[in-house]
């Protein structure tokens, strides 16, 4: 047995496909099933079993998981340990919602990358919680800590929510001087059954029960309220990236959420891993601090 066997087991054990384990390797599916079968041959045993959604593993392949993985800290360390501490390379992937991959990320990866010119930064932006079990990123940004799984989560920031509109739809509506007077006016938020975190359903604090306009995006829900649609609640550190954007009822209707940062558990024994983990944090932290002092109070 090798490295490139375990490999490749890995990447069958995450992607659940043969296919998504062959993109995630630049190879195509074929090779893939004829690696795996001659591994599971000269090991003897079923790692894997075939199901509707594609591969599971079979016990065998539960037991071979650990020591697999084990091997690839190890090879990561050793590589590590030769390119020297001072030099940070290769591919990393950072998964978040789309309101911190859209408004913080780009700032804060473009001075890592600046920092760390060798290294290959992946943004990935969805709603949804990410499987870093799977390798879906190398680490997750989260709204709430995760409760399950083999993972280490720390605190990176609050950050604050307001109800806001654009100048231009509050000039031609109704006042706004309680939270009565939100009644009158349209409601821009999260598509109810696409809410994937309860930490994002804002508008229930709000009192509001009807959305004349939703998304599963936040910054979709902003671009509607800056064109006029009605009124939303907004990250304070987005409005700055929203010109004509205006909060209203600040006394009145003002949330706190947190990021959090997610990493497998077994990265902590990678001195990379955690250099990159440590520029993350503090880029996030100070640049939500660098938004929210911009907005007016």
């Amino acid at each position: 047995m090798d490295w490139d066997d375990m490999r490749i087991f890995l990447a069958v054990a995450r992607g659940e496909t043969l296919s998504a384990a062959g993109r995630r390797l630049g190879v195509d599916a074929s090779t893939v099933g004829r690696r795996i079968a001659r591994l599971e041959q000269a090991l003897g045993a079923n790692l894997f079993l075939k199901a509707p959604q594609g591969y599971e593993l079979a016990p065998e392949g539960l037991r071979l998981l650990p020591h697999a993985e084990a091997a690839e800290i190890a090879l990561t360390g050793a590589a590590e340990a030769l390119r020297g501490q001072d030099e940070l390379t290769g591919q990393f992937r950072i998964g978040a919602p789309d309101g911190c991959a859209n408004y913080l990320l780009p700032q804060v990866c473009a001075k890592i990358s600046e920092d760390h010119p060798g290294l290959e930064i992946q943004i990935v932006a969805q709603p949804r919680l990410f499987n870093l079990t799977r390798r879906e990123a190398d680490l997750a940004v989260g709204v709430s800590p995760p409760q399950t799984g083999r993972l280490t989560v720390q605190k990176l920031t609050d950050y604050r929510l307001h109800l806001a509109g654009s100048r231009d739809y509050l000039a031609a509506h109704p006042p706004i001087r309680g939270r009565a007077d939100l009644k009158s006016h349209r409601m821009i938020g999260y598509i109810p059954d696409m809410i994937f975190d309860p930490e994002l359903d804002y508008l229930a604090e709000t009192g509001v029960e009807r959305v004349a306009l939703s998304s599963n995006a936040v910054s979709v829900q902003l671009q509607a309220i800056r064109a006029g649609a009605g009124l939303g609640i907004v990250h304070d550190f987005a409005i700055p990236f929203a010109p004509g954007v205006e909060r209203v009822l600040t006394d009145e209707i003002s949330l706190t959420r947190s990021f959090w940062l997610i990493r497998h558990a077994d990265d902590r024994h990678s001195a990379r891993m955690t250099r990159l983990a440590e520029a993350l944090a503090s880029g996030l932290r100070a640049e939500v601090a660098r938004l929210e002092a911009k907005v007016s109070p």
